[in-house]
């Protein structure tokens, strides 16, 4: 059973909470050793609190998930985790997530706290709604993004939140146009509101959140106020890694049926992890140097 509850935490999908630490990063408190700390805390706290609605909504969706050829394997899903115990757990893990949050800072509880309820209302309703629902995806990586200075007790750049927001927009979008692919004919049976969307209609979607992602952080690393700021002029250069990383998912979206899980494709995909690797060596180097 303790690997099955493993398996229903997704670590995995943990990376996904490391928007946290990019107020720290371009706020150029990196160096600053309880900053870091800090940090790692309040990503823990959203790592248990992403877990813990991972479990709930595992618990909600397990007749839906038997419908996918993929999501079936899910221990509760499967039945080899039984909804009682998950739901427990689901409790344990958020309780202790915003305990932890109001000790390290009151704002960083009430961004924990946003995102849990933002959560729960998704699990329970808002998915049903189209586009909706991947604004509320992208919206929960935005209060990751703002826990992290709400953490670290520093403004968190308005570039950062729409830069934020636009890439877990096209993330979301493409997410949704791999369950429309995969699944075919039986996508409603799976995701009600997947009959809402086309590839057709999420094709164009994701081409004006792209293009939208592209001209906002090129405006970011171009942006006086910022490279005043953080005192990196040269920030730009940074850009060609943010063309090709956002190029290269579109083919994996395209060319190789990928989009379904960002974590797994960065993960497995050779030249998107080094090309992310590349970007944030480089950012790094330019913002202390």
């Amino acid at each position: 059973m303790l690997k099955d509850l493993v398996t229903s935490l997704r670590p995995q999908q943990w990376i996904k909470n490391t928007f946290i630490f990019a107020a720290l990063i371009f706020a150029g408190e990196l160096l600053h050793p309880e900053k870091v700390l800090i940090a790692c805390a309040a990503f823990l706290c959203f790592c248990a609190l992403s877990s813990a609605v991972y479990l709930f909504n595992d618990v909600r969706d397990a007749e839906a998930d038997r419908q996918h050829p993929l999501k079936k394997l899910r221990p509760i899903a499967a039945g080899r985790l039984s909804s009682r115990t998950a739901i427990a757990i689901s409790a344990i893990l958020a309780a202790a997530a915003l305990t932890i949050s109001v000790l390290i800072a009151k704002l960083l509880a009430v961004m924990a706290a946003t995102y849990l309820v933002l959560n729960l209302l998704y699990t329970i309703a808002l998915k049903r709604i189209a586009v909706v629902d991947v604004m509320c995806i992208a919206a929960g990586f935005v209060l990751r993004a703002a826990a992290g200075g709400a953490a670290i007790a520093v403004a968190v750049s308005s570039w950062l939140i729409i830069c934020t927001f636009f890439l877990a927009l096209f993330l979301g979008l493409a997410k949704r146009r791999h369950e429309l692919v995969l699944l075919e004919n039986n996508s409603s049976l799976h995701r009600e509101n997947l009959a809402e969307y086309s590839p057709y209609l999420l094709d164009q979607m994701i081409v004006i959140v792209m293009t939208g992602t592209l001209v906002c952080y090129i405006l970011y690393t171009l942006s006086e106020e910022v490279q005043k700021k953080l005192d990196a002029p040269h920030l730009y250069v940074t850009i060609p890694y943010v063309l090709y990383g956002i190029y290269r998912y579109l083919y994996l979206i395209h060319r190789r049926e990928g989009g379904g899980n960002p974590s797994a494709a960065l993960f497995s995909d050779r030249p998107l992890l080094i090309d992310v690797l590349l970007w944030g060596l480089t950012s790094a180097a330019i913002v202390y140097s």
